[in-house]
């Protein structure tokens, strides 16, 4: 029989993280992600005690964030909840919506600062956006080099990038090369 064993979506049995100057890059394959979507005549609801937001709008609590993606649906993320069947705990908590599980689909990547500066720096390097479009408290689709990424601005210490998760080495790759530039300057 197989000897199989779960990997992260960079191909290790841990979570890959790495410094560079100011900037810590950490893989985040434990957060756990959930599409919501609003059916026709549905009660918004407020799943984990969160606000559901609007456009551009993060929410979150200590465990659990939304943000928007679209008219009537949102993306709903767990900490530490990957290894769980998230899904059925968002579809039980939100009467009425569709729920779908998306944990396995996205890789994330959390980079971590002491200041807002630092992130704000690498941000300019890979993003074309007006700087409120990740302001704490703000999610937002992008392009980062060439792929799709949800960008979350959870504080002024604290970004996520989520890309597609066979995208996972060239998001890694863009950042670290990012980050030791920037260190380097």
């Amino acid at each position: 029989m197989a000897d199989l064993r779960p990997l992260t979506a960079l191909g290790a049995d841990t979570a890959r993280s790495a410094r560079f100057g100011a900037l810590t890059l950490t893989e985040r394959p434990d957060i756990a992600l959930a599409s919501l979507a609003l059916r026709a005549g549905a009660a918004e609801p407020a799943p984990f005690g969160l606000t559901l937001p609007g456009p551009g709008g993060l929410s979150g609590s200590q465990d659990h964030a939304a943000f928007w993606t679209g008219a009537g649906q949102w993306m709903v993320l767990a900490e530490g909840r990957a290894e769980t069947d998230f899904a059925a705990e968002l579809r039980a908590v939100a009467p009425g919506c569709s729920v779908t599980e998306q944990t396995d689909g996205w890789a994330g990547v959390d980079i971590t600062a002491p200041g807002a500066d630092p992130l704000e720096r690498l941000t300019e390097r890979l993003v074309n956006l007006p700087p409120e479009a990740l302001a704490p408290g703000r999610a937002t689709r992008t392009v980062l080099h060439h792929m799709p990424v949800l960008a979350l601005r959870h504080s002024d210490t604290r970004l996520t990038l989520f890309a597609m998760r066979s995208a996972a080495a060239s998001l890694w790759h863009a950042l670290e090369t990012s980050a030791q530039r920037q260190a380097v300057s």
